[in-house]
């Protein structure tokens, strides 16, 4: 009788748990897996050490560049395994020269050209291979973020606006926008192209010598409104009730916070002095900021 009862324990508990790890991950690996019917496939970093649904990191890659640079140059997969979370690096859906680039609706590319109804839908594959990754036991639903950098970062905006509820957080790198320059006046962004359904905490970073993606505004056609007039816009999306505050965290990089917000969804933006169009993003305060969000 004891050991009918001790294998019934066993039966319960080992199998239960094994039955809810992520079906073909390897930890510490990076996979180009295929996902589900989408025709499209990513690049997928598992942690190491990781055991059944982990917290998911969307990370998107500049315009003309690809997941596999952006893996690389962010660092983040590194990142993950000492974290333990899960990062997503896929390609863009419009091929541009040896690169890509992300479908951000009424907004041009770099080449110019403003997406059509013929490119790929890149919010419908993020919210499929969200989806996806869930049913295979990856990710916790509940935990999953966006970041990205130049492009990206605007990528990663457009998701903060139109699929708010599938994001805990996002962390926009040299790219933080609140929807589309407004047409009769790009200086300040249109309303009516960011709506979320729901608050968004930000941690947004840049470089005040940014010549691509000015924090002052200016440049290409997608950008013109300032960085500061996209926090503000965001705090006024979340509710925020304080800010903006501002305060040094080193003799190089100063915080613009937005707080006392809906739902805990504060909005901040790290500058660094004399940063550039680069990877900015500090990878520990990033994951740190996250890790207080769920969805």
């Amino acid at each position: 009788m004891r050991f009918l009862l001790a294998l019934a324990a066993l039966i319960l508990l080992a199998p239960a748990a094994q039955a809810q790890d992520c079906l073909f991950r390897t930890p510490g690996a990076t996979q180009r897996i295929e996902i589900g019917t989408t025709g499209r496939a990513m690049l997928v970093h598992f942690p190491k050490g990781r055991y059944g649904p982990a917290p998911l990191v969307w990370l998107f890659h500049g315009s003309g560049g690809s997941g596999e640079q952006v893996l690389k140059g962010s660092k983040l997969a590194e990142t993950a395994d000492k974290y333990g979370f899960v990062v997503a690096a896929p390609d863009g859906g419009i091929p541009v020269d040896k690169g890509f680039v992300w479908n951000i609706p009424g907004v041009p590319t770099i080449t110019g050209k403003v997406p059509g109804p013929d490119d790929a839908n890149d919010v419908a594959f993020v919210a499929a291979a969200s989806d996806w990754l869930k049913a295979q036991h990856c990710v916790d639903p509940a935990r999953v973020y966006a970041t990205g950098i130049s492009g990206g970062g605007r990528m990663t905006s457009w998701l903060g606006c139109v699929a708010a509820r599938r994001f805990a957080a996002i962390a926009p790198v040299v790219g933080l926008r609140a929807g589309n320059p407004l047409a009769g006046n790009p200086r300040v962004p249109d309303p009516t192209t960011c709506e979320p359904a729901a608050p968004m905490p930000i941690l947004a970073f840049a470089g005040d010598t940014d010549t691509t993606n000015p924090i002052q505004g200016g440049g290409t056609g997608y950008w013109q409104y300032t960085m500061h007039m996209a926090q503000a816009r965001w705090a006024d999306l979340n509710g925020c009730r304080s800010g903006p505050a501002t305060r040094d965290l080193s003799g190089t990089l100063y915080e613009v916070r937005y707080s006392d917000c809906r739902g805990g969804a504060e909005v901040i933006g790290r500058i660094e002095r004399g940063g550039k169009h680069v990877w900015l993003a500090d990878n520990d305060a990033m994951w740190a900021f996250f890790a207080r969000h769920r969805r």
